[in-house]
């Protein structure tokens, strides 16, 4: 098999993996290739540049047959696996390309946990080492594998991943028999308590497979809460189930339910950036979010007794509670005011989006709206409106070939 074929094989089989997240690292020196603080991702930095990097799997063979996944042992699907030579030349060729920035690399298991890492190990090693490679590096561990091959993985690569795979043990008991995840926790207490500048700088993140199994958003968003809380991570990873796999134990779907996917991504956000708590959001009445309002403005909406508030005299912490106002444009807020009254047209410019903040501020006593309107059915219907005029469900990682 050639190497374009193992390539095609390879990255394609790394599609369904979204554990790829922006760095936060940094490194200088005489070397090929380098990463900022702003970071490498697969879509776009937090400075606003689009950018990407070569995400592939070492081998989609297994030794494990999860359910849910296409490179289950079980099934007849087309093996491959690369050399660690033959990454690093097609990682170094496309960065010379100028294709990619970054690497993510992931692998099935071969042989064993351990086998697979020392696999991996010896890939990114040879890149540091003998091709002076700088530039930004994310790989996942391999459960199961001893302590020395996570330590060591760990001082090569900017960010390491650990994937949970499912929000409870009993839901990976039943689609993934073969994993354990106390392997995975283990895993996460290790870098987070010999994280470094010199050993996972970028931090630790992980994947959880949504729609896959029957647990809440209120279960689902209660873990990622406790692994925010618990290990530190940098992201939780919110992958709608692809149904690839006949199997009686799965669901049955014709599509990805990539609207609940993007639900929990915002209130993710929120959890993380804006104060709010999981039980802010979700409680055991309502244990799922509203697919057809973001889970900011579903809590606006049931608190709209709050509202509407004067941003001319509003906290920070109220300011951000604003469907439309977001932690850049509420610190210009706190900011400007001190100095002039602010209108309509000076939020747009410090990017407000007035057509979801129209509902649920005042401005210098101001309501931008007809005041006789400011319901729950009205506000709610027209984000519902919006929503569906903006809303685009058309992911899909980007192809080789």
């Amino acid at each position: 098999m050639d190497l374009k074929e193992k390539l095609q094989i390879l990255a394609d089989s790394a599609k369904y993996d979204a554990s790829c997240s922006s760095s936060g690292s940094k490194r200088s020196g005489k070397e090929i290739g380098n990463t900022s603080i702003s970071g490498i991702c697969h879509s776009f930095a937090s400075d606003g540049r689009c950018i990407s990097l070569l995400k592939i799997l070492l081998t989609n063979s297994c030794i494990f047959d999860c359910k849910y996944c296409l490179n289950r042992r079980s099934n007849n699907i087309k093996r491959a696996i690369f050399t660690p030579e033959e990454i690093c030349e097609i990682t170094i060729n496309f960065y010379r390309r100028n294709y990619i920035e970054g690497l993510f690399l992931s692998s099935g298991i071969v042989k064993s946990p351990d086998y697979t890492m020392e696999l991996l190990i010896k890939t990114i090693s040879l890149l540091r080492n003998k091709y002076h490679f700088g530039g930004y590096i994310h790989a996942k561990a391999i459960p199961g594998a001893s302590p020395i091959y996570v330590k060591k993985l760990g001082s090569l690569v900017d960010r390491m991943s650990a994937n949970i795979e499912l929000p409870t043990e009993a839901g990976l008991k039943m689609l993934a028999p073969n994993k354990d995840m106390g392997k995975v926790s283990a895993i996460m207490g290790y870098v987070r308590d010999n994280r470094s500048r010199n050993y996972v700088p970028a931090g630790q993140s992980t994947q959880m497979i949504i729609g896959a199994t029957k647990e809440t958003d209120l279960e689902i968003m209660q873990k990622s809460e406790s692994m925010y809380n618990g290990y530190h991570l940098k992201r939780v990873f919110y992958s709608a189930y692809i149904p690839v796999n006949k199997d009686n134990l799965l669901p049955s779907v014709s599509m990805p339910p990539l609207k609940r996917e993007n639900r929990l991504y915002q209130a993710d956000w929120l959890i993380r950036y804006y104060g709010f708590k999981v039980f802010d959001l979700l409680d055991e009445n309502n244990p799922n979010f509203n697919i057809l309002v973001d889970p900011k403005a579903s809590w606006s909406l049931k608190h709209l007794d709050e509202f509407p508030k004067e941003v001319m005299s509003s906290s920070y912490n109220d300011l951000l509670k604003v469907p439309g106002i977001g932690v850049t444009s509420a610190k210009r807020i706190i900011k400007s005011r001190k100095y002039f009254t602010l209108t309509f047209a000076d939020l747009k410019k410090m990017g407000v989006v007035l057509k979801r903040a129209n509902y649920f501020i005042t401005c210098n006593g101001k309501y931008n709206l007809n005041r006789e309107l400011f319901s729950k059915n009205f506000i709610e219907s027209n984000l519902i409106l919006e929503d569906k005029m903006t809303s685009n469900n058309n992911y899909e990682q980007l192809r080789l070939f």
